[in-house]
């Protein structure tokens, strides 16, 4: 599988996350709704009756969600929809097939990376058995923190092949940045995996080859930022993020249409 193949489409999916997901009612969703239950704007064909106005009607937590072609997935191998059997199943499989499809979107990044040669046969090994796992009848008996920590000892290899030795001064790992002011910054491969960036200053600093898996990006400033060969960033971190027409992205990843 291609990082192109691990994109949402909704298009052809039975609105799994408008049903599947829980809402609480807080700034990024305007109303509770419990997991199993229909999200109110969910149309009879699976579309949503607001989309182009989720952010203005309070469902900014919707435009951040990225389900990495797992919806899709679920509901092709289902055949039909919750409409026309029970769709419990196919609800309970969403996150658990989400998250496997997150590590193979984190594999095929890496298996594309020059830098990452010398272990380009364990990651092709783990993509194809995390592929073989997104096939099983019931993707819920998986031992998803097992093959977590398999991949994530790879990609901390790759990520170490690619950033090379680095200063402390660039080793962040986990740190809590809330808020920092770090406009202009030289983070080019720091290691930024797990911090907390949270409206964090970041306009204009150079993140070139920073790590930045699992990094939280929640109303961070990236206007002008160059965020170009960034490590195991996804889309759900770009649109959780601020940023305009000035940052520069990873090629994989889409500008969000509500950036200025």
């Amino acid at each position: 599988m291609t990082r192109a193949d691990l994109r949402a489409d909704c298009g052809n999916c039975f609105g799994l996350c408008c049903v599947a997901l829980t809402f609480a009612k807080s700034a990024d969703f305007a109303i509770d709704k419990a997991a199993g239950d229909p999200c109110p704007n969910l149309r009879e064909d699976f579309g949503c009756g607001i989309h182009s106005k989720l952010r203005g009607k309070g469902f900014q937590g919707c435009t951040v969600y990225d389900c990495f072609g797992a919806g899709q997935k679920i509901s092709r191998q289902a055949g039909t929809s919750w409409h026309e059997q029970p769709g419990q199943k196919m609800f309970e499989a969403l996150p658990i097939m989400r998250q496997l499809h997150e590590l193979l979107w984190y594999l095929a990044e890496a298996l594309e990376l020059e830098q990452a040669g010398p272990i380009h046969a364990q990651l092709l090994e783990a993509t194809d058995r995390i592929e073989k796992l997104t096939l099983e009848p019931d993707v819920t008996n998986v031992d998803l923190p097992g093959e977590r920590e398999q991949v994530n000892e790879l990609l901390l290899q790759t990520s170490a092949l690619v950033r090379g030795k680095q200063s402390k001064k660039k080793e962040r790992r986990g740190a809590d940045l809330f808020g920092a002011k770090l406009r202009g910054a030289d983070l080019r491969q720091a290691n930024l995996r797990g911090a907390y960036l949270i409206a964090a200053d970041l306009r204009e600093a150079d993140l070139r080859q920073a790590d930045l898996i699992g990094a939280d990006l929640r109303d961070t400033r990236l206007e002008g930022a160059d965020l170009t060969g960034a490590l195991f960033l996804t889309q759900s971190q770009v649109n959780a993020a601020r940023g305009d027409g000035a940052t520069k992205l990873p090629a994989a990843l889409n500008r969000p249409p509500h950036w200025a």
